[in-house]
C-alpha cells in the first residue's frame, strides 16, 4: 500500500475482500483476507445494529483488522401507484413459490442508520466504508473521532468531488462491471460503461485521495492494470462468491458454474441498479419495475428467500459482476493471493 492514509492500515496484500450483504461476506471471510495480508469488510446492510454489533464482537476477538460498509440513507421513495401495480404484477412469482407478498404499504427505512452509528462509536474498527450515499459531516466527524479510515464508494468523477468536499479520507471507485448494487448516488441514471482502469485515471486526476478500485476484477492482469493505472489497492467480491468461506447459497453457487449465463444490470430486485446474472425474473420483469429502495427489496424479500431455499435459480437475486466465470472453489487466501501475482 503506497500511500497514506491507506498504507497506515499496515497491510501486505493490496487485494482486499469487498463487502457483500445479505449473507454471502462472514466473518469467516473476512479472517481469510486478513490471514493473507489484506483486508475484508463486514456487511452492515440489511443487519440490525445488534446484528452488527455481534459480527464486530466475533470478528475482533479473531485478532484480524477488518472493515465494516454501511448503506447511507440516500431515499428513492416509490410512487405508490407503481408500487401497488409491480405488486400485483409479480405475485404469481410468489404464489409459485408459496409465499405472501407485503404489499399494503412500501417500507421506507434507513437500515436503521443512527443505531449503527452508535455500534460503531461503542466497538471501533480500522476503515469503514459508505455506499449508496455520503454521510453527513457530522456523522462523519463522529465515526472519524473514533480512528476509523473513512473512504466512500462513487461511480463518477463528479461523486468522487462531493466525497472529497464532504472531507473523506479515500474512495472507493466502482465501475459497472461490479455485480451487486451500484454504489451511484443517482440510481435513475443510466450507469455509463467506463472502464475501471479509466475511471481510475479520471478520478485520481480530479480528486487527490487514495483509491481503492472495485468492479469486475478477477484476473491478475486486471488487478494490475488498475494498480498501474493509480489505484493504492483493489477491492474483489464476485471472484470469492465460490470461495470456501464465502455465505453464499448453494443455488446462487451453482448458477455462477453455469457456463450459459451473462450479466445484466437490474433493478428488478430491490428497486436500485445492481448487477447479476441474467435469468427469468431479469427478463420478465426488468423493464416493468419502478424505481424505488429499499420498497422493492423489502417487497421481493420473500420471493428471493424461498427461491434460494428450493433451489430456484430464476427468481433469485444472482448478483455477479461481469468477471463470474473466474470464481472458483477454493479458500478465499488462495483467490486473493493468486489475484496479487502480477504486482
Amino acid at each position: 500500500m503506497r500511500s497514506a492514509p491507506v498504507r497506515d492500515l499496515g497491510l501486505t496484500l493490496p487485494v482486499l475482500a469487498a463487502p457483500m450483504a445479505g449473507g454471502a461476506g462472514t466473518p469467516a471471510l473476512v479472517e481469510a483476507a486478513a490471514r493473507a495480508g489484506g483486508l475484508g469488510f463486514l456487511a452492515a446492510g440489511y443487519r440490525t445494529p445488534q446484528q452488527l454489533a455481534e459480527q464486530i464482537i466475533a470478528t475482533a476477538a479473531t485478532g484480524a483488522p477488518f472493515g465494516v460498509n454501511l448503506f447511507v440513507p440516500n431515499p428513492l421513495p416509490v410512487d405508490p401507484a407503481e408500487f401497488r401495480r409491480y405488486a400485483e404484477l409479480i405475485a404469481a412469482e410468489a404464489d409459485r413459490l408459496g409465499v405472501t407478498l407485503d404489499a399494503a404499504a412500501p417500507v421506507e427505512d434507513d437500515d436503521g442508520w443512527q443505531g449503527k452509528l452508535d455500534v460503531l462509536r461503542a466497538y471501533p474498527v480500522p476503515m469503514l466504508s459508505f455506499t449508496f450515499g455520503i454521510p453527513h459531516r457530522d456523522d462523519l466527524a463522529a465515526l472519524r473521532r473514533t480512528g476509523a479510515l473513512l473512504a466512500q464508494t462513487v461511480t463518477n468523477v463528479a461523486e468522487a468531488r462531493a466525497a472529497a468536499e464532504a472531507g473523506v479520507d479515500a474512495l472507493v471507485v466502482q465501475a459497472a462491471a461490479a455485480g451487486g448494487h451500484s454504489g451511484t448516488l443517482t440510481p435513475t441514471r443510466q450507469l455509463p460503461d467506463i472502464p475501471l482502469v479509466d475511471l481510475v485515471t479520471a478520478v485520481r486526476g480530479a480528486v487527490g485521495l487514495p483509491v481503492i478500485a472495485c468492479g469486475g476484477l478477477a484476473t491478475p492482469e486486471a488487478v494490475a492494470a488498475a494498480m498501474h493505472a493509480g489505484a493504492e489497492a483493489v477491492a474483489v467480491g464476485t471472484v470469492l462468491l465460490r470461495s470456501d468461506e464465502a455465505g453464499t447459497s448453494a443455488t446462487h453457487r451453482a448458477a455462477l458454474a453455469a457456463a450459459d449465463r451473462s450479466t445484466v444490470l437490474t433493478h428488478a430486485f430491490t428497486g436500485r441498479p445492481a448487477r447479476a446474472l441474467r435469468n427469468a425474473f431479469t427478463d420478465r420483469y426488468g423493464a416493468a419495475a419502478p424505481y424505488g429502495y429499499p420498497a422493492l427489496h423489502h417487497l421481493t424479500g420473500p420471493i428471493r428467500r424461498a427461491a434460494a431455499a428450493a433451489g430456484d435459480a430464476e427468481r433469485l437475486h444472482l448478483w455477479a459482476g461481469t468477471g463470474f466465470r473466474h470464481a472458483a472453489e477454493q479458500p478465499a487466501g488462495v483467490i486473493l493471493n493468486r489475484l496479487a501475482a502480477h504486482l
